[in-house]
């Protein structure tokens, strides 16, 4: 369940380390982002001299969330923490070239093809 406010770690190799969502799109009410859907987010922490600086504002993806996640099939997913991967504009492609940990596979499903692709693992 992730809200405004809510600080994720970036799960790419852009730079970013920390960022804050300050907006989850889909909707004027829209109140909670999940697995597969976008926000809107400022970055707080990076790397020096890497594609992403801080305090840029940036779209993102979300790709893992610590709340329980509940599937079609009726299991429930959950990961240790929150992270989302950095877009690039208004495309659903990713910013970086790796994506670091574990991937749930409803991103396919939502249509985030490249992150399944650049993923190493798939759960």
């Amino acid at each position: 369940m992730i809200q405004p406010r809510t600080m994720l770690k970036v799960g790419d190799n852009t730079g970013a380390k920390v960022i804050q969502c300050f907006r989850v799109l889909g909707g004027t009410r829209r109140r909670y982002a999940q697995i597969g859907d976008i926000i809107v987010a400022s970055v707080k922490q990076a790397e020096p001299r890497r594609i992403v600086k801080k305090h840029e504002v940036v779209r993102a993806v979300v790709i893992r969330q610590k709340k329980p996640f509940r599937r079609d099939d009726g299991t429930y997913i959950r990961f240790d923490d929150n992270v989302a991967v950095i877009l690039e504009g208004k495309t659903r492609d990713p910013k970086g070239g790796r994506i670091f940990g574990p991937v749930p596979r409803e991103l396919k499903k939502k249509g985030f093809e490249k992150i399944i692709g650049l993923s190493k693992e798939i759960v």
